[in-house]
């Protein structure tokens, strides 16, 4: 069994959200808009080198632009054991609500 941390997951969920546009500050501004936490880009990138350890991503570096000073970027996708780790905690938590006592409405 594979367990992701709650950071862990929004950050697999984001980078599968933004598609080819997936890079440090895109990741760190969705998470931001999406889920109204504030993350540190030092924070984020702590969780992405842990779910590249994992093998649940993938990056390659993109060309280098004017507008970051010809830096180039790292980009990220999810991998086949991403979207399993991603697909395997889904299913325990839907387990977990269906069992919860928990009335929302």
């Amino acid at each position: 069994k594979v367990y992701l941390g709650e950071l862990e997951e929004l950050v697999l969920l984001v980078i599968s959200a933004l598609g080819e546009n997936a890079y440090g500050v895109s990741i760190q501004q969705a998470l931001e808009s999406h889920c109204n936490r504030s993350i540190s880009i030092g924070a984020l990138h702590s969780t992405i080198t842990r779910l590249e350890e994992k093998g649940f991503l993938s990056s390659w570096v993109g060309g280098a632009t004017a507008e970051r000073g010809g830096r180039s970027k790292r980009y990220y996708d999810i991998t086949q054991a991403g979207k399993k780790a991603l697909a395997e905690t889904k299913l325990l938590r839907d387990q977990l609500w269906d069992l919860s006592k928990v009335k929302l409405a």
